[in-house]
């Protein structure tokens, strides 16, 4: 089994968490505020992490920090695919895998006829079986996307080396395990954000009993909504 390198220290963790979240400030891309978060609980801040992978230089000097973990001593690639799920992790895969030297390719949702969604690499992608995969993704809530990838990896036979994100807002999760297999895979971040969020509501949102404006940010947001109105969650 392929392995990375042995755990940085804690020194090194915390000069790499602090160049993310100074990138990510700098570019706009961590607001504050009132916001409706995509699993429709309300936050007090809001990762728009579009705003940062614009920005050529900022991706490649964040996806640069996930390279050189996945190096053997010779500077040689210890996997031999980089792969992510659509849409920020189509970005991240291109440039960490760019950097590499090696393919990139990306998962996309699959709607099956029962209702149910799953992850599939399409368009001609493949893994061929033993090839070394990492998986990366931007900003990691409850894993959903990363999850959904580990099936069809697996059933291709690729061997997942690690998973990494930008961002993790999950609580600090070390592993994903497998929904189809119950394997574990190590689970890695650049920066760990601590963000309390709520129920909506006067009696559970501090900020909608203020009666803080409500944004909803992302792809299907449109600006200013009322504090317990009822609106759709972002994409």
């Amino acid at each position: 089994m392929t392995t990375v390198r042995p755990a940085i220290d804690e020194a090194t963790r915390r000069a790499i968490a602090m160049r993310t979240e100074r990138l990510f400030r700098d570019s706009g891309a961590f607001r504050e505020g009132h916001f409706l978060l995509k699993s429709g609980r309300h936050g007090d801040a809001y990762v728009e992490k579009f705003q940062v992978l614009q920005d050529p230089a900022a991706t490649s000097e964040l996806c640069a920090l996930w390279a050189a973990r996945v190096r053997d001593r010779d500077g040689a690639p210890l996997v031999d695919v980089v792969a992510g799920p659509t849409t920020g992790g189509v970005i991240l895969a291109f440039e960490t895998a760019r950097q590499l030297g090696v393919r990139a390719i990306f998962a996309e949702e699959v709607r099956e006829d029962d209702g149910t969604t799953r992850r599939a690499f399409r368009r001609g992608f493949r893994i061929d079986p033993g090839e070394r995969v990492l998986l990366v993704d931007d900003i990691l809530t409850t894993g959903g996307s990363l999850l959904a990838m580990v099936p069809a990896v697996e059933e291709a036979g690729g061997e997942i080396v690690e998973c990494d994100v930008l961002v993790d807002r999950s609580g600090g999760r070390a592993t994903l395990e497998s929904p189809a297999t119950g394997r574990t895979y190590a689970l890695r971040s650049l920066w760990q954000l601590d963000l309390p969020t709520y129920e909506a509501g006067d009696a559970t949102c501090p900020l909608c009993a203020e009666g803080v404006p409500l944004h909803a940010p992302g792809s299907t947001g449109a600006g200013a909504v009322p504090a317990t109105g009822s609106v759709p969650a972002p994409g």
